[in-house]
C-alpha cells in the first residue's frame, strides 16, 4: 500500500473519503499494463516452441508414411487435410484483417481515419483531465468525460486485434511502438472501473499516434510529392515527442517521487511542461520553470542528450522545406461555370504575350476562360509582371507535364483543353518536337479524352503523333506543324505575292482601333499621314476569320449567291462552307461554285473586322431586313420565322459544339463527342460521295473524248489526285552547272535560295514543293523550280523531293552574283531566302544575317538584258509586258528586272526586329510591330512569330485551322499524312476518272486589272462591281487587292513594290495595276492534253517515226551508200529521232 503526505485541501481535491485520500494505487494500474505486455509476450514464445517442437515431430513421423506412399501403400494427404483446412481458414481472416487495416479498401479507409481521429479525441481528453489531481476517485454512471474515453478505448482494443491477426511475425508486433502505447493506456481503463479510482498515468503516451497522420493525408490525396510528405512527417514527429515528454513530467513533477512518499510534488500545468520542454530544446532555459523532482531531473537529463540532437537535425530540416517551397506550388481551384485551358511547353514573355494578346483579344465574344500556365521553371521579372497584368486570367503553376501528380493540381480532367507551346528559336528542332510529343502523350496518358493542340516544328514529325492511341483528330485535337504552314505560305506567294501576309493579318485578332494605333512612325514620334498606303493596308488589318451559321432565309441558294448576297447586302466576305454529309462526317467546301447549295444548318467561314459582323448572317430574314440598308441594323428580329434561326441539326446533335457561332468558345464538356470536318484540297470533293455526284453532275471534269482517250496505266499524280507526281528522279539528274543553268534560259520559275550545309536540321522543302505541284494546276502551268544552296544539305531533303516534277538544283551559295544569275534570277516569277542554321546564333540580332545579307546583295545587282518592270504612262504605272494569269506560263513575254530590288523575293525571318535591315529606304521604327511594317506589308518579308495566333484560332475555332491547311497546303489530307507516315515518300496513282476529279478544287491567282477578263473596271471600277462580276460570270471569288505602293506619277522615285488590301469595301476603286487576289476554280478545258495521255500519243508517235526514218536511212544507203549528216550551210540536220515539234528539253519534262 502507497500512501501520500496530503493536506486536508488536497485530500478533499481528490474526491475520495479519509482515509482513502491518502492511498495511492497508481502501481495496480501500472501493473495491468506490464502483465499485459509481458505475459502476452510470454505466450508467444510459448506458441513459438510448442509450433517448433510439433514441426519437427511432424517431419520425423512423416518421412516413414512418404516412404509408404512411394512404395504404393498409403498417402500422406489425409495425415496433413485437418491442419491444412485450419491454415486456408486462419488465412482468409488474416488477409480480411490485412485488408482493413493497410486501407486497401474504403471500408478499410474509414477505419483508419476513425482510429486516428479517436486518437486525438483521447489525447485532447487526456489534456482537459490534467487540470485535476493525478489519482482521483470517481463515480462510473456520473463521470461522462471518462465513459466517452471508454468507449474511444474499446474502439482502440477492437483496432489491436485486427493488427494482432493480420500481423505476419507477431513478436514484433508484440514489440511495436503502437502496441505499446496500447498496453500503457488501454488496461488502466478497465483497472479504474474496478477500484473506481481514476489515475492519469501514461495516457500521453497516446500523443504518438499523431506519427500517423502523414498516412492519413496519403490515404486523403492531400499529400502527394516527396517534400510534402517529408515535411509532414518531420513535423508530426518533432511535435509528438515534444508532447509525450511534457506529459512524462507533468506526472512525475505532479506526483513527486515515490520514495519520498511523493512529499515533493510540484504543480505544473500541461502547457508549463510543454514551455518547458521548448526552452530546453532550444538550449535557451530561462530557468523560470524547472524539475524538482528526483524523476523529473534524471528524465530530463537523458532528454536533452537525445532533444537536443532532433532539434538541432529537424528544425534546420523543416525551416529548408518549407523555405525551399515553390513560390507557384498549391492547386488550381476554378470558379465553378468557369471553364480552363492549361497552357504549357515553352513559356516566355514572348509567347505567352503573344498568344494571350490573341487569346483576350476584344473583337471576340466575351471570353469566360481562365489559361492556367504549367511549367518547370519560375517565371522572370518580365512574365511575372504580366501575370499581374492579366491575374483576373491567368494562373501560373509551377510543375511538370510529364509528372501526374502537377497535371491534377492544374486540374487538367476538367480542363476544356491543353495547349502545348515550342520553342521555335531552339538550335535542334528534332529534340524539340521530340519533348513537345511526349508532353503529349503524358498529357493523353492522364486524360485520354482531352482536347490537345500542340505545336510542332518539322513536318516528318508529325507522324509520330499518330502512334498514340488516344490521339483523336476527329475529337478536336490538333498539330499545327510551323514548317508546314510557314514554307506553306510562302509557296503560295511564289503563285499570288502577298497571299502570306494577307493571310497572317486574317488569322490573327486585329481590331481597325488597333491598327491605327500601331500605325508606323518617322521615328520622331509622329505617325505618317493617313493619305499614304498605311491607311488601306492597315484597314484591311482589322479583318479576321470568323464562323457562323447562315440564316435559313439562305435555304436552297446557290454558294454563289449567298457569297454575292453576303458581300453586297451584308458587308460580309463568304469564302467556304461546311457540309454535312451526314453525322458523322462533313467537309469544307472553299468557293464551290453553284453546284453547291446551301441547306439548315449550314456553317459559313467569312472574312469579317469583328464577330458582331458575322451575325448577320445569322440574323438575317428576309421579311424583317429585305428592305433594310444599313447593315448595321440588322439584327435579331421577332418574327414568327425567328423561331426557326436555330438550326434544327443542332438539336439533333449533328453540330454538337464543333463550332461556336461567332468565334465564341466552345460550349461543350472536355469529354463530349465531337466531329470535324476533313482536310482535302481547297474543295477536298474526292471524300463525299453526295459532293461528288453534285460537281460531277454539274462541271465534268473532262471532256467525253478525252476521258476515253485516258491511259489508266499511266501515273501522274499521286495515289490521293491531289498533287502531280512523277517516278523517283536520281539527285544527279536534276543536278545544274552554271552553264547548264543559263544554256536552260528559265523564266517565269521560283529560286529558292538556302543557307545550310551538312549539319544543319532539315528545314523541310517538301512543304514548300507540294503547293508548288498541286493537281489543280495544269502541268504546263508549273513553274520550274531551282534550288541553290549546298548539294550535301539538299541530298538530305531530296528523299522527299524526288517525286516530283521540275524541280532543279544548283550548288553554290545564295550570296554568289555568278550563282544568281546563273539561274537567271531578274527573270524568276519568285525569290525565296530561306536559312536552316537561324537558331545558332545567341545574339538574336544576328539570326538573320545570312538571310538579311542574301536579299540585300540581290537588291544591289543589276541586269543589262532587261528593262525596267515600271514604264510611266498617262495612267500611272503600268507593269511592263506581265503575260495574262489566265494565259501558259510557257508563253510569258515578260522580261526580267534592270535591277534587283525589282526581283519579286519573299526573305524569312527569325527575330521581328531584324526587318528594319530589309528595306533601306522605309520609315520604320525599329520598334514598330512587324505587321505594320513596309516588308510585312508588301509581302517581301515573313516570320514565323506570326503564326503564334494560331493557337488560339484553333482553340476558339475548331475548323480554322483545316480551312487554313486547306488554303497553303495545296490540298494534304489525312490520307496523304498516312502514307508519308510510313516513310516511304509519296506513291503514284493509276490515272483514273475518280482520281481526276480530285483536281475539282480551286486555287490561289492573281489576276491583273489592266488586261483579261477584269480589264473593263481597269477606269475608275469600284470593287464591288469587279467582285459581283467575277462571281457571277466566272464563279471566281475575289477576296483582296495587290496595289502599287506609288500609284501616281507625282511621286518623285516611283517604287515598284506593292502592298496588300484584305477584303476591300464596295466603293473602293481600283488602279489600273492592280492585281487581285482571287480564289479561281478549276478549268478542265484549258488542258487540251493531258501528260499522260500526251505521254502514250507521244510514244506511238515516236515509234512510228523512228520505224519510218529507219526505213528511209536504210533506203540512202542503198542508193547513195552513206548517211548524210549534214544539211546546208553546215548546220547540223535535226536528229530523226526529235523531229516533233516540241524541243527535246521539253519532251524530257513531259515525260516526267
Amino acid at each position: 500500500m502507497s500512501y501520500a503526505n496530503l493536506t486536508l485541501s488536497e485530500c478533499l481535491a481528490t474526491g475520495c473519503d479519509e482515509p482513502k485520500c491518502y492511498e495511492r494505487k497508481w502501481y495496480i494500474f501500472l501493473s495491468s499494463s506490464l502483465v499485459t505486455f509481458f505475459g502476452g509476450l510470454l505466450m508467444i514464445l510459448l506458441f513459438r516452441l510448442f509450433t517448433y517442437v510439433c514441426l519437427r515431430r511432424g517431419k520425423v513421423e512423416a518421412a516413414p508414411a512418404v516412404q509408404a506412399n512411394a512404395n504404393g501403400k498409403g498417402s500422406t494427404n489425409a495425415i496433413f487435410k485437418n491442419s491444412e483446412s485450419e491454415v486456408g481458414w486462419m488465412t482468409s481472416i488474416k488477409d480480411w484483417a490485412a485488408s482493413l487495416i493497410s486501407a486497401q479498401t474504403i471500408s478499410g479507409r474509414i477505419l483508419v481515419m476513425i482510429v486516428f481521429m479517436l486518437s486525438v479525441g483521447s489525447v485532447l481528453i487526456y489534456i482537459y483531465q490534467t487540470e485535476a489531481p493525478i489519482e482521483r476517485c470517481f463515480k462510473v454512471t456520473e463521470d461522462v468525460v471518462w465513459q466517452i474515453d471508454l468507449g474511444f478505448n474499446l474502439i482502440f482494443l477492437l483496432y489491436f486485434g485486427l493488427r494482432f491477426i493480420a500481423a505476419t511475425d507477431r513478436l514484433w508486433f508484440w514489440l511495436e511502438l503502437n502496441s505499446l502505447v496500447d498496453f500503457f493506456t488501454i488496461p488502466p481503463i478497465f483497472v479504474s472501473i474496478y477500484l473506481e479510482r481514476h489515475w492519469l498515468g501514461l495516457r500521453f503516451l497516446r500523443a504518438l499516434r499523431l506519427m500517423q497522420l502523414p498516412e492519413i493525408m496519403q490515404f486523403l490525396t492531400i499529400l502527394k510529392t516527396s517534400n510534402s510528405i517529408k515535411l509532414a512527417n518531420l513535423c508530426c514527429t518533432l511535435v509528438s515527442i515534444w508532447l509525450t515528454a511534457a506529459g512524462f513530467i507533468h506526472l512525475v513533477e505532479n506526483s513527486g517521487d515515490p520514495w519520498l512518499a511523493f512529499s515533493n510534488p510540484q504543480v505544473l500545468t500541461y502547457w508549463e511542461c510543454v514551455y518547458l520542454l521548448m526552452v530546453t530544446m532550444s538550449t535557451v532555459g530561462y530557468g523560470d520553470i524547472y524539475a524538482e523532482t528526483t524523476m523529473g531531473r534524471v528524465f530530463m537529463t537523458f532528454f536533452i542528450m537525445g532533444a537536443l540532437a532532433m532539434f538541432a537535425s529537424y528544425v534546420p530540416e523543416i525551416m529548408e522545406l518549407i523555405g525551399g517551397r515553390r513560390k507557384y506550388g498549391g492547386s488550381y481551384n476554378g470558379e465553378s461555370g468557369k471553364k480552363h485551358v492549361v497552357l504549357c511547353g515553352h513559356i516566355t514573355y514572348e509567347s505567352v504575350s503573344n498568344f494571350i494578346k490573341d487569346f483576350l483579344h476584344k473583337d471576340r465574344d466575351d471570353v469566360n476562360v481562365e489559361v492556367v500556365l504549367l511549367h518547370n521553371s519560375e517565371p522572370d521579372l518580365a512574365l511575372e509582371a504580366f501575370f499581374k497584368r492579366h491575374f483576373t486570367h491567368l494562373q501560373f503553376f509551377q510543375g511538370s507535364v510529364l509528372d501526374s501528380t502537377d497535371l491534377e493540381r492544374v486540374r487538367l480532367k476538367v480542363a476544356d483543353a491543353c495547349l502545348v507551346l515550342a520553342n521555335k528559336y531552339c538550335d535542334d528542332p528534332d529534340q524539340e518536337d521530340a519533348a513537345n510529343i511526349m508532353r503529349v502523350i503524358s498529357i493523353k496518358n492522364y486524360h485520354p479524352k482531352i482536347r490537345t493542340i500542340v505545336q510542332l516544328l518539322q513536318y516528318h514529325n508529325k507522324a509520330y503523333l499518330l502512334n498514340i492511341p488516344s490521339w483523336n483528330w476527329r475529337e478536336g485535337d490538333d498539330v499545327i506543324c510551323l514548317a508546314e504552314l510557314k514554307l506553306g505560305l510562302i509557296a503560295q506567294s511564289c503563285l499570288a505575292p502577298g497571299f502570306s501576309t494577307m493571310m497572317a493579318n486574317l488569322f490573327a485578332m486585329r481590331s481597325n482601333s488597333e491598327a491605327e494605333e500601331a500605325e508606323p512612325n518617322n521615328g520622331k514620334g509622329k505617325q505618317i499621314n493617313q493619305d499614304t498606303w498605311q491607311k488601306h493596308y492597315l484597314a484591311g488589318c482589322g479583318n479576321e476569320m470568323y464562323t457562323e451559321y447562315l440564316s435559313p432565309a439562305f435555304n436552297g441558294m446557290s454558294f454563289t449567291d449567298v457569297s454575292e448576297f453576303c458581300f453586297t447586302k451584308l458587308k460580309l466576305l463568304l469564302i467556304a462552307v461546311e457540309i454535312s454529309m451526314d453525322s458523322t462526317d462533313s467537309t469544307i467546301a472553299i468557293n464551290p461554285g453553284h453546284n453547291v447549295r446551301t441547306r439548315e444548318g449550314t456553317l459559313g467561314f467569312f472574312v469579317a473586322a469583328s464577330a458582331q459582323e458575322v451575325k448577320r448572317a445569322y440574323f438575317y430574314c428576309k421579311n424583317c431586313h429585305g428592305n433594310i440598308n444599313d447593315c448595321r441594323k440588322i439584327k435579331q428580329c421577332r418574327c414568327d420565322s425567328a423561331l426557326s434561326m436555330i438550326p434544327s441539326n443542332l438539336e439533333k446533335g449533328k453540330y454538337n459544339g464543333n463550332i461556336s457561332p461567332g468565334g465564341s468558345p466552345h460550349r461543350h464538356g472536355p469529354s463530349t463527342p465531337r466531329t470535324r470536318p476533313r482536310c482535302g484540297g481547297i474543295a477536298h470533293l474526292h471524300i463525299s460521295e453526295e459532293l461528288y455526284e453534285i460537281r460531277r453532275q454539274g462541271l465534268p471534269s473532262l471532256p467525253l473524248s478525252e476521258q476515253k482517250e485516258i491511259d489508266e496505266d499511266t501515273k501522274r499524280f499521286d495515289s490521293t489526285g491531289m498533287f502531280h507526281w512523277c517516278p523517283s528522279t536520281n539527285i544527279d539528274d536534276s543536278i545544274l552547272t552554271r552553264n547548264q543553268a543559263q544554256m536552260k534560259i528559265m523564266n517565269g520559275h521560283v529560286v529558292v535560295c538556302i543557307f545550310a550545309d551538312k549539319d544543319s536540321p532539315l528545314i523541310g522543302l517538301r512543304n514548300l514543293v507540294m503547293p508548288l505541284r498541286a493537281s489543280n494546276f495544269h502541268y504546263n502551268e508549273l513553274k520550274n523550280i531551282v534550288l541553290l544552296g549546298s548539294l550535301e544539305y539538299i541530298k538530305k531533303e531530296w528523299e522527299t523531293l524526288k517525286n516530283f516534277p521540275r524541280v532543279h538544283i544548283l550548288d553554290g551559295s545564295p550570296l554568289s552574283r555568278a550563282d544568281l544569275r546563273s539561274v537567271n534570277v531578274n527573270l524568276c516569277d519568285m525569290c525565296v531566302i530561306l536559312s536552316a542554321n537561324q537558331g545558332k546564333s545567341e545574339d538574336p540580332y544576328l539570326q538573320d544575317k545570312e538571310t538579311i545579307l542574301a536579299s540585300l546583295n540581290l537588291k544591289a545587282m543589276t541586269f543589262d538584258d532587261s528593262i525596267g518592270l515600271l514604264r510611266e504612262s498617262s495612267q500611272g504605272f503600268v507593269p511592263q509586258g506581265l503575260a495574262p494569269i489566265l494565259g501558259s506560263p510557257k508563253s510569258l513575254s515578260r522580261r526580267g528586272s534592270a535591277v534587283g530590288a525589282n526581283v519579286p523575293m519573299i526573305t524569312e525571318l527569325v527575330n521581328d526586329s531584324n526587318v528594319q535591315f530589309l528595306d533601306q529606304d522605309d520609315d520604320d521604327d525599329p520598334d514598330t510591330e512587324l505587321y505594320v511594317t513596309q516588308p510585312f506589308a508588301c509581302g517581301t518579308a515573313f516570320a514565323v512569330s506570326v503564326l503564334d495566333s494560331l493557337m488560339s484560332a484553333t482553340y476558339f475555332n475548331d475548323n480554322a485551322l483545316t480551312l487554313i491547311r486547306t488554303l497553303i497546303t495545296g490540298g494534304a489530307t489525312p490520307e496523304l499524312e498516312q502514307i508519308l507516315a510510313e516513310g516511304a515518300g509519296m506513291r503514284g496513282g493509276y490515272t483514273t476518272p475518280q482520281l481526276l476529279n480530285n483536281r475539282d478544287r480551286c486555287k490561289v491567282v492573281q489576276l491583273p486589272v489592266y488586261e483579261g477578263p477584269l480589264a473593263q473596271y481597269a477606269n475608275g471600277g469600284q470593287y464591288g462591281e469587279l467582285f459581283e462580276y467575277a462571281l457571277t460570270k466566272y464563279e471566281i471569288l475575289c477576296f483582296g487587292i495587290y496595289r502599287f505602293r506609288d500609284t501616281t506619277a507625282t511621286t518623285a522615285t516611283p517604287s515598284s513594290k506593292r502592298y496588300v488590301i484584305t477584303n476591300p469595301p464596295l466603293e473602293f476603286l481600283l488602279m489600273p495595276t492592280d492585281m487581285i487576289f482571287c480564289l479561281m476554280p478549276f478549268e478542265p478545258s484549258k488542258e487540251s492534253t493531258y501528260p499522260g495521255r500526251e505521254r502514250s500519243s507521244k510514244r506511238r508517235k515516236r515509234d512510228g517515226d523512228r520505224e519510218r526514218d529507219r526505213e528511209r536511212e536504210r533506203d540512202r544507203e542503198r542508193d547513195n551508200g552513206e548517211v548524210r549528216n549534214h544539211g546546208r550551210g553546215g548546220h547540223p540536220q535535226a536528229s530523226p529521232l526529235h523531229t516533233n515539234n516540241h524541243p527535246k528539253e521539253e519532251w524530257d519534262e513531259t515525260l516526267c
